[in-house]
């Protein structure tokens, strides 16, 4: 089996993202897996076109994106990725769509085909914080979550995909100007690590 697994570049003025530098801990293989790496633009269609070169070039059974959720708790596993982009601030390279399907034609929403309830209960059952998310937001995260479980409904039918939002790591909250919940980066990576173990059984 081989599982793609995705962070983004830091964006909103941050100097690190927690979501790759959590991937980059990752094993190379989980249960007889093959773990692939790598990380995405913070730019709306840019980040998605690297996604899907990826998906193209590696044919990867299961694709698990990973981002920032700035303000979140715990780790957040996506439910379902909807046909909207509406910037609350601009992605790196200045863009602020408002009000836009990302694929006209396509459905108002996609839902993952993995186990997202199973792999919260298997997170929570090893002591990290984490719950079922019914909204990915409407920025690049969002559109990386939709055109992934859009070509998946589309092109590679046998293929999981779905995505994990993950929190502040510590020293990010403690330059904000009133406090924000965090996760360490080492902990965030473990519990990846646990969503894989689910995701490769």
């Amino acid at each position: 089996m081989k599982i793609l697994v995705t962070g983004f570049m830091p964006f909103g003025g941050e100097e690190i993202n927690p979501a790759w530098e959590a991937v980059k801990l990752l094993p190379d293989t989980i249960n007889g897996a093959e773990i692939l790496k790598a990380e995405l633009l913070t730019v709306f269609r840019k980040g998605a076109q690297v996604l899907q070169a990826l998906i193209e070039a590696h044919q990867p059974d299961a694709v698990l994106c990973v981002g920032q959720a700035g303000g979140r708790a715990s780790m957040a596993v996506e439910r379902v990725g909807i046909n909207l982009r509406d910037a609350r601030i601009e992605d790196n390279e200045g863009n602020r769509p408002r009000d836009e399907k990302i694929i006209p034609g396509g459905k108002d929403a996609y839902f993952s085909n993995l186990h997202t309830r199973a792999i919260v209960e298997r997170l929570q059952n090893c002591g990290i914080p984490a719950a079922l998310s019914y909204s990915a937001g409407t920025y690049v995260c969002n559109e990386v979550l939709y055109h992934l479980l859009y070509w998946i409904d589309t092109l590679y039918p046998q293929m999981q995909g779905g995505f994990i939002h993950v929190p502040y790591d510590p020293a990010q909250a403690a330059k904000m100007s009133s406090p924000a919940p965090s996760l360490p980066i080492a902990t965030v990576s473990e519990g990846l690590k646990l969503a894989l173990q689910e995701i490769s059984q």
